[in-house]
Parts: C-alpha cells; sequence; structure tokens
C-alpha cells in the first residue's frame, strides 16, 4: 500500500456529541438490544483484526525454489537425465529436494516459536447491553455497544466517550505517547490529530485511571488498529540483499555455462571429434561448473545463524533475513519501550523552601537514593511534598511474586512513579494511606490537569493535597506572592527543558470537596509543596547498544510518537543526535517534499510525534537512497514500517501481535542489544557464506580446467563421470556444510556494513582464487601428465588424480577459513565440526580407494600407502602458496594500518 494513498473515510466521531448514540442506533442509558446486537453482528461482522493467511507447506516448499541457482540445477539434472546419466539426475535433484526440506524446516519452526510467543487469553469487556452490564468477549463487541470502562480494562473496539470521570489511557501502543493520555468527552475540530483526540478511546488501549462509558464507533479492520493492521497486510515485503547477489550470481553462472559449452563444443569439433562424444563432454563441462553444494550450504548457513540468533533471544521468522541483519546500514528505532524502559521514573524534585533533590535509580523498584544539599536541613520539607505526592494518588505498587518476577505497577505510570520515589525516601505507601485515610476527591480534569484528595490528618484534623501541571497548581498558589511563583516558574520551565514531565504537589487547609464545584473553589491560599520532574530513562544497555552500532558503520534514527523534546533529549543522551544532526515532528515532515526529506535525511536523527504512513515514508525514503534499513518497535503503530523494512524487528514481551506478525526478526526478551548481537551473528553468516563460495568456485574451476586441458592436450579424461561427481557431491558436501559453522573472527561489528550491490565474488576474493585455482590445476594437471607418460596402468593414473584433485580440496577448505590468518595456527581447531568433516571425507576416500565394491563403482584402484604422502605432499604445494599471499596481506595491512 502507498503511502500516498487517501485513507478510508471515517465518520468524524471525535467532532460530534449528542447524535453519536443516536447516529448508532443505540440507547445510552440500555446500550443495544439483544435483537439489535445480532442485526449488527450481520451487518459488520466479527470484531477481529486482518490477517494474512499463514502459508501452507506446499507453499513454503515452492518458495525455497525461487533462486536463480536452483534453476541452473534444474537445467542441469535435465541434461543429464537427457544423456541416461540417470543417477547425475538424481542426485542434482536430490540436494535441491534436501535444500527445499532444510529451508521450509527452518521457517516451518520460527512460526511455531511465534504461535507459542503469542498469548491465548481471550480478551473480554464490559458492555451495557439491555439494561445491564454483563461482561462478553471483545470479538463480539458490534458499533452502537456501550463499554464500561474502569481503571485497569483494555478497550476492545474504537469508541466515542459519552461519561469520563478523571480518564486516563495509555496509548503507546497506538501513537507512541509515552504516558497515559486524559480524556473528556468534549466535541473536537475534525482534523484533530489521532493522538490529540481527548474524547475517543481505541482498541488496543488500556484505561489507567478513571471510569468512562463510550459508545463503540468502529470494530476489526475500520478501528485506528485494524487500518494500521490493513496497511501492514498491504506492505510490500522488499527482495533481501542476499536473494539480490544470489539472483545476480546465478545470472552470470549461466552465462559463463553457456560460453563454456560453446567454447568446448568449438574446440572438440575443431580436433575431429564425434559430435556426440564433444556434446557429452560439453554438458558433463557445464554440469561441473554448476556449484551443486551452494544451494545446501546456503540454507544450512542461514540456518544455523537463525538457530544461534534463538538461543540469543531473537527469533528469525524468515530465513534470508539472517543474512539481511549484517547488511543493515540504518536503524529506524522506537523510542518508548525500546530504547528506554517504558517506566516513568523521578529523576528529580524541586523545593518550594528552596533547593532540589536529585533521585537515583530507574524502574518501579524502590532501588535508589535522594541526594542533593536539601536533604541536609530541609529533610521535612521533602518528607512532606513526597507524602502528599503518595496521597493525591490512585496508583499502586505490586511487589515481586508469582505474577511477575519484578516490580510492577497498577494504574497511572506517571501517578506509580510518585510511589516509587517515596519508597526511595523511606516512605511506605501502604502505611501512609492507611495512617491518613482519604474522605474525598476531585478526580483528575484533563481542562484543569489536576487532581485533588482531602484526608484525615492522624490527629484528627483534615487537609486538601492538590497534583497537577504546574501552570495549574501555581494559580491555587497565588497568595504566596509574585515572587514565589516566578521562583517555581522558572524552575518548572527548566525542568521541561531538560525533558522532564514535570508536577507541582500543594496542600490546603480542610476544604470541602463537592463533586461539579470545580478546582476554582478551592481558593488561591494553597501552600505548594514543590516540582517531581519524571522522565521515562533509558535502559541501560542502550548506549552501548548504540555506540557498536556507530562502531559497526550503522546509523541509528529515533522515530517516535512522543514529543520532540523528549526524544532529541533521549536521543541526546544516547548518542543517536550528534552534532550537526536536529530533529523534526510529524508536521514539519507533512510539509517536506519527497526530495527536500532525501536532501535533508543525513542531517534528522530524530522524528518525533509521526503518524504511521509517515513511519512508512520514512523507510522508503531511507531504501531509495539505498540503505538496508531495519526498523524496531513494539507498537500498532510500527507495523506499516516494520513490514516495509528490509529487517522489521518486534519487542517479544511489550510487542503488539499485530507487529509481531509484520516483523521478520522478533526479539523475545525486548532487549535492543540482542538485536545488535543479532546484527554481529548476521555478519558472521554471511563471512561463512562468502567462505563457502570461495571454495566451491575455487574447486569447480579446477575441475573444469583439468577437464579442458586435458582436450586441448589431446589426452584422455583424467577423471571419470562418476569421480566428478563423487568430488562435487560427497567430497564437497562433507566440507561445506561444515564450513559455514564457522565461529566468529571476533571483528564482526567493526567492520562497515555489506554494501546491498557487493558482488558474492568480490575483487579480493578474485585474488585468492587466482592463487589457489591455478595452484591447484597445476598439481593436479601436471601430475596427470607426468604420470601417464611414464606407462603406469591408465586406471591408477586416473586413481592418483582422482585424489590428488581431493587432496587439493582439502587443503582449500583450510585456506578459505580465513584471508589473513595462517593456517599453520591450527585454526581449524576452532571449528570442530569441519575437524569431523575432514575426517570423515578422509575415512570415505578411504573406502572408495580400498573397498571393492566401490572402487568398482567409481573406477578406483587401490594405491600403494607408501605413495600416499607423496601424493600429499605434492598436493599441499596448495597450502603453501596460500599462505605466501597471506603473508603479503597480513604485510600490506601493517603498512597500511601501522
Amino acid at each position: 500500500m502507498s503511502v500516498d494513498a487517501p485513507p478510508q473515510a471515517r465518520p468524524a466521531w471525535h467532532a460530534t456529541a449528542a447524535a453519536v448514540v443516536a447516529e448508532l442506533g443505540s440507547d445510552g442509558t440500555s446500550g443495544l438490544s439483544a435483537a439489535a446486537v445480532a442485526a449488527q453482528a450481520a451487518q459488520y461482522g466479527p470484531n477481529r483484526l486482518p490477517q494474512v493467511a499463514r502459508p501452507s507447506l506446499a507453499l513454503q516448499l515452492l518458495r525455497q525454489f525461487k533462486s536463480p541457482l536452483i534453476y541452473i540445477l534444474f537445467i542441469a539434472a535435465a541434461l543429464a537425465a537427457l544423456l541416461g546419466h540417470w543417477g547425475d539426475a538424481a542426485v542434482i535433484l536430490g540436494v535441491v529436494l534436501a535444500n527445499a526440506a532444510i529451508g521450509a524446516f527452518q521457517e516451518g519452526r520460527a512460526e511455531r516459536s511465534m504461535d507459542a510467543l503469542r498469548a491465548l487469553a481471550s480478551l473480554h469487556v464490559q458492555v451495557l447491553r439491555g439494561g445491564r452490564v454483563s461482561k462478553v468477549a471483545a470479538h463480539d463487541l458490534v458499533p452502537g455497544d456501550i463499554l464500561v470502562l474502569v481503571a485497569g480494562d483494555a478497550v476492545g473496539a474504537d469508541a466515542r466517550l459519552l461519561e469520563a470521570e478523571g480518564l486516563a489511557v495509555a496509548e503507546a501502543a497506538l501513537t507512541g505517547e509515552s504516558v497515559p493520555v486524559a480524556k473528556d468527552v468534549a466535541p473536537l475540530p475534525e482534523d484533530a490529530a489521532l493522538a490529540d483526540r481527548r474524547n475517543m478511546v481505541f482498541s488496543g488501549t488500556y484505561v489507567t485511571a478513571g471510569r468512562a462509558r463510550a459508545v463503540v464507533t468502529a470494530i476489526g479492520s475500520q478501528t485506528e488498529v485494524g487500518a494500521i493492521a490493513s496497511m501492514t497486510v498491504g506492505a510490500r515485503e522488499p527482495q533481501t540483499p542476499l536473494e539480490g547477489r544470489i539472483g545476480q550470481f546465478g545470472r552470470r553462472l549461466a552465462y559463463a555455462a553457456a560460453a563454456l559449452f560453446c567454447v568446448v563444443l568449438a574446440l572438440g569439433l575443431a580436433r575431429g571429434l564425434p559430435f556426440a562424444d564433444v556434446l557429452l563432454v560439453a554438458i558433463s563441462q557445464v554440469v561441473s561448473l554448476v556449484p551443486e553444494g551452494l544451494p545446501v550450504a546456503m540454507t544450512i548457513a542461514l540456518a544455523v545463524g537463525m538457530r544461534r540468533m534463538a538461543g540469543r533471544g531473537a527469533i528469525i521468522r524468515r530465513l534470508a533475513a539472517v543474512e539481511t541483519l549484517g547488511a543493515i546500514t540504518v536503524i529506524c528505532t522506537d523510542k518508548t519501550g525500546t530504547l528506554t524502559r517504558n517506566e516513568m521514573t523521578v529523576s528529580q524534585l524541586w523545593l518550594a523552601q528552596g533547593g532540589t533533590v536529585a533521585v537515583s535509580g530507574v524502574g518501579y523498584g524502590p532501588d535508589g537514593a535522594l541526594t542533593g544539599a536539601a536533604m541536609d536541613g530541609a529533610h521535612e520539607h521533602v518528607t512532606a511534598l513526597l507524602q502528599a505526592a503518595v496521597l493525591c494518588n490512585d496508583a499502586a505498587l505490586v511487589a515481586p511474586g508469582a505474577a511477575a518476577a519484578h516490580w510492577t505497577v497498577t494504574g497511572d505510570p506517571t501517578e506509580a512513579a510518585l510511589l516509587v520515589a517515596a519508597s526511595k525516601a523511606g516512605i511506605d505507601p501502604a502505611a501512609l494511606r492507611r495512617d491518613y485515610p482519604r474522605t474525598a476527591e476531585m478526580p483528575f480534569d484533563a481542562g484543569t490537569k489536576m487532581m485533588a484528595t482531602r484526608h484525615r490528618q492522624p490527629d484528627g484534623s483534615f487537609a486538601v493535597y492538590i497534583k497537577g501541571a504546574p501552570e495549574a497548581v501555581l494559580r491555587l498558589c497565588a497568595d504566596a506572592g509574585a515572587q514565589a511563583q516566578q521562583a517555581a516558574s522558572t524552575a518548572a520551565d527548566a525542568m521541561a527543558g531538560a525533558a522532564l514531565r514535570v508536577l507541582a504537589v500543594a496542600r490546603l487547609g480542610d476544604v470541602a470537596l463537592a463533586r461539579g464545584a470545580g478546582f476554582a473553589s478551592l481558593g488561591t491560599h494553597a501552600t505548594l509543596l514543590g516540582l517531581v520532574g519524571q522522565i521515562d530513562p533509558a535502559r541501560p544497555e542502550a548506549k552501548a547498544a548504540v555506540a557498536a552500532c556507530r562502531a559497526a558503520g550503522i546509523r541509528p534514527v529515533m522515530v517516535t510518537g512522543d514529543h520532540k523534546l523528549t526524544a532529541l533529549a533521549i536521543a541526546g543522551e544516547l548518542g543517536i543526535v550528534r552534532e550537526g544532526e536536529r530533529g523534526i515532528d510529524g508536521a514539519e515532515l507533512a510539509r517536506l517534499s519527497a526530495d527536500e526529506l532525501a536532501q535533508g535525511l543525513d542531517q534528522i536523527a530524530v522524528f518525533a510525534r509521526v503518524q504511521p504512513a509517515q513511519k512508512l515514508r520514512i523507510v522508503e525514503a531511507l531504501q531509495k537512497r539505498g540503505a538496508v534499513v531495519a526498523m524496531t518497535g513494539d507498537g500498532v503503530n510500527d507495523a506499516p514500517a516494520l513490514a516495509r523494512a528490509d529487517v522489521g524487528v518486534a519487542m517479544g514481551i511489550t510487542g503488539t501481535d499485530v507487529a509481531k506478525r509484520a516483523a521478520r526478526v522478533v526479539i523475545t526478551d525486548d532487549n535492543f542489544a540482542t538485536i545488535i548481537a543479532a546484527v554481529a551473528q548476521g555478519r558472521v553468516v554471511y563471512a561463512n557464506l562468502k567462505k563457502v563460495i570461495l571454495f566451491l568456485f575455487v574447486t569447480s574451476i579446477d575441475e573444469v580446467c583439468l577437464l579442458l586441458l586435458s582436450l586441448l592436450a589431446g589426452l584422455p579424461m583424467p577423471l571419470a563421470a562418476v569421480q566428478i561427481l563423487w568430488v562435487n557431491i560427497v567430497t564437497e558436501s562433507t566440507l561445506t556444510v561444515n564450513l559455514v559453522m564457522d565461529p566468529a573472527d571476533g571483528d564482526e561489528m567493526h567492520r562497515p556494513p555489506v554494501a546491498r550491490n557487493d558482488p558474492l565474488i568480490d575483487r579480493a576474493m578474485l585474488w585468492r582464487i587466482a592463487v589457489m585455482m591455478p595452484a591447484a590445476v597445476a598439481v593436479t594437471f601436471s601430475w596427470f601428465l607426468w604420470r601417464h607418460t611414464s606407462g603406469i596402468p591408465f586406471d591408477l593414473v586416473r586413481t592418483e588424480t582422482f585424489t590428488v584433485l581431493v587432496l587439493c580440496q582439502w587443503f582449500n577448505v583450510i585456506n578459505c577459513e580465513s584471508a589473513t590468518r595462517s593456517a599453520l595456527r591450527f585454526g581449524i581447531l576452532r571449528n570442530p565440526w569441519l575437524a569431523a568433516g575432514l575426517v570423515l571425507s578422509l575415512a570415505l576416500h578411504a573406502a572408495v580407494l580400498y573397498w571393492p565394491p566401490l572402487g568398482r563403482l567409481f573406477h578406483t584402484v587401490p594405491i600403494p600407502a607408501a605413495d600416499l604422502l607423496t601424493l600429499l605432499a605434492v598436493a599441499s604445494c596448495v597450502l603453501w602458496a596460500e599462505e605466501l599471499r597471506k603473508c603479503w596481506a597480513r604485510a600490506r595491512q601493517r603498512r597500511l594500518h601501522p
């Protein structure tokens, strides 16, 4: 779905008032009747989000065949079958089917992991129907239903508020707003942004405080969540960089195979050989050029990477995404819950009597301390401020237990943070509330941005405590004088400038709190106790993760629905914003043309207050500039961009189901550092794939050159067809499958990202091929030529040539482990899988030489044991040639980077 496509028109329910219930055919006092519910259900269907059907096993298998290399293998199998080589055709097809089975199995296992990750419980809501309040499944809601909401309830559908008392709703999953939003019933302009629709509640959010009644206006795909889910379904999934490289490699290999076919055919006919014989040799050369083991090795490399990442808490939902992680150049990360803890924390107190107090510790656990000069001479003022904040408060802390292994909260996170700060000061919130019982209250009002509670004191007197926005509370403290007001306003502005969310707390003598009287009835003689500054703190591991991104050549960009000032403060703390970079909000982004956005992308490090379609636009703009983009997030609002990004990364714990379904990667521990570990593993996978490609390509060219030289020299074929098949299938498979298991070198995150257009065989690999391939061909052909002209039996000559070629492969696989590290340092011991593969290959080759049944099948004869050491010494020339090149490469590195 294009980001420029106009959204589906919906009624502006937030702009209307009394007519809403009537338009929906409902009744505000009794709700829908049973007959009306049935009629609405028949018209609108169930309250479910649109979902993409999971691909069948057959479709998953077919998807594994989408590769030019697989197409070439199919052609090779067909040619082998046409020539009557049914065994060769069967083996090639077996390789292709094994590759498909491995890929389908791994992707299926990822989907099963996702199923286990999803919550199985069905959401239930309270609804007024037929004059009675009852609990129903959320998927049974219909337009016109009257929702009854209280603190702790999840909102099951989009709804227009009819009544609201102290209502606050957490909308982080939808809008990215990090703190609950106060709600009221007043009509709003039709063009009010989603995050500003204070008279609406939305599916996928939950109530943190207060109570309300609301009429359901939209269900299923017509909700805001549903619209985002529909965008996710329509988002085009980009081709991964690896798929692009494999496609390019396959096309070039096809051209090379066609050219080789023509060259061999021309040479054979020029020598006057029978056409049928020349055609057979030409086809066998084409088959030799195709690295049959590459698709399986590539699939196993990705599967191994997937398994390793799963062990680190990253579920990979699509196999090719493993390698794509290693090619990422930009990470677009959400803020709330991804870079931050999504736990409001008090970090600073300002006392009306003078002085500030720093509060340490993060999260909802009471671990931390209050420090500052005010703690020495004005401790009682700090206590008075925090006691008032605890009493004028509806939240509660829940200690670790059976339900959760860490501290959690019920109610508004902003209020919960006040309880945590009080606990750090040695105040027991539960005991304080018992000693100062609440007798009346004025719930939080979105218009005045305040709440007040009346409490009986231990001495029998009464007092009122007030909490709210500084400018509102200060109006009730006007009797304190202009100087005191100015000092408090200056302090509040300074705290807000530091991206803190500021609350003012005041105390008032005994005043009756009459519902409906309004806060103006409290007068202007309240006593200001102080200000409280809060922030949603950064995750402790996020700063190191951002630094690791920078070191790895990856640019982090914050894309959030939160306020610009708050986003810039967190981004600056974590190192996302650097000198010369800036942040813009959704309104500024909307005013930018496509060209202006493209020109400014390098300087914009923070996008704040953005809408879902804008997140999608940001990702697509980065991709148009050639970036490989990862998008992290946990909310519904992240889903379209997660689906469109090269790698969408959803959070497994706090992430919504819509986000998880849209992403290719799900982080089960919600740890941003896990993403960096996954990126490093993706780079390991790609490096191992390059090792395998180098090995297979050298091996394939060895065989082709050996056969071509024999043809040009007028010599008999040095290898039988079944021996070529043995080398291509048995010897290669025992080594390549294990080479992809190589561990990390340790410097993966200090290398630049792999360019999107990076060829599978780059210039550095061509230099290595130019050393390893001629060495192997020269050794093998020279041995064949010398032994053939020495008059010894041809069967023994061919067997020795076959063995020398296999030995060269063994040395070359050791060469391929590192481009610079010497094989003489026994690096093979780092990979026990490869060591075991060499032992297995040795055993199998011994069997084909000395076990008569296999000898007859593969046209070999036993080689005298004394001659084996000679063959080993001759083949080792391949190792020494590459060791000389590595020595030169290390010397060059030292000159360039002394």
